[in-house]
């Protein structure tokens, strides 16, 4: 029912490079045996009937890797499976929501992050990290985007979120009680810099002042939607103390799970 993807990409990074160590280290948290496979609301998300681990991708660069994720992503999907993808860097969402789009026409994102990624053209990269939901609305590859915990907004970007019709909730104005609701299929991208570095210190981009862990499974646990898909990415073990992020990303993927498979 739901195939995980490791997707060890981070050539797009602007900043730092790491993010493409991550999906190994998720999956060691989430097998490991200090914690369990049961999400909060009491999936066990260790039975291989439910989910499977169909490993890392091994990817070339540029537009080839790219089309090689896409791919990836339309093989799981036509077999009917729901796909969680471990990144990486944010440029992997664009060829993933380019797969998703095929098979959900009607399909919604909730993305939780410090940054809008909406720059139209950053370091002249069409794939920066920076950019991957301006390539997405651009394309018209989604019905509504939401974006939850931005704390980063400058002109351009918001100009682009007026331009595209984008949802942002910004830090400054979020509360925790909020229910999202979405008609349709939703897709979930969730950013680890989202969190404040007090809960994810294994970030490439520290973003004081924003989500905690319990914000984000409060908002997961209380959305009204059929979630279909999901990306947890820019995990960099290099900055990471004591795998905290890494323990963190996994009990985000559990919990993302246990909500696709109760519905």
């Amino acid at each position: 029912m739901v195939s995980i993807l490791g997707i060890p990409l981070d050539e797009n990074s602007s900043f730092l490079k790491g993010p493409s160590k991550a999906p190994p280290l998720v999956m060691d948290a989430f097998r490991s045996k200090a914690s369990n496979k049961f999400a909060e609301n009491g999936i066990y998300c260790g039975e291989r009937d439910r989910v499977s681990y169909i490993g890392e991708m091994q990817l070339s660069t540029g537009g080839a890797a790219m089309d090689s994720i896409r791919k990836t992503i339309s093989k799981e999907l036509d077999r009917g499976q729901k796909v969680v993808s471990i990144g990486g860097d944010h440029s992997i969402t664009f060829p993933i929501i380019q797969a998703y789009s095929q098979s959900y026409p009607d399909l919604n994102i909730l993305h939780i992050d410090a940054h809008p990624d909406l720059y139209d053209n950053f370091d002249n990269n069409l794939y920066s990290h920076a950019s991957p939901f301006a390539r997405i609305m651009e394309n018209n590859l989604v019905n509504r985007l939401v974006q939850v915990g931005i704390r980063t907004l400058n002109t351009h970007q918001k100009s682009q979120a007026e331009r595209f019709g984008v949802e942002i909730i910004e830090m400054i104005d979020f509360n925790p009680e909020t229910v999202f609701t979405f008609d349709g299929p939703v897709y979930i991208s969730i950013d680890m810099d989202g969190l404040d570095p007090a809960f994810a210190p294994g970030v490439s981009h520290f973003e004081p002042g924003g989500l905690s862990t319990r914000d984000i499974i409060r908002i997961i646990h209380q959305l009204k939607g059929n979630v279909i898909g999901s990306d947890i990415v820019e995990y960099n073990p290099d900055r990471d103390i004591n795998n905290m992020t890494a323990m963190t990303a996994a009990k985000l993927m559990k919990e993302i799970i246990g909500k696709m498979v109760l519905l």
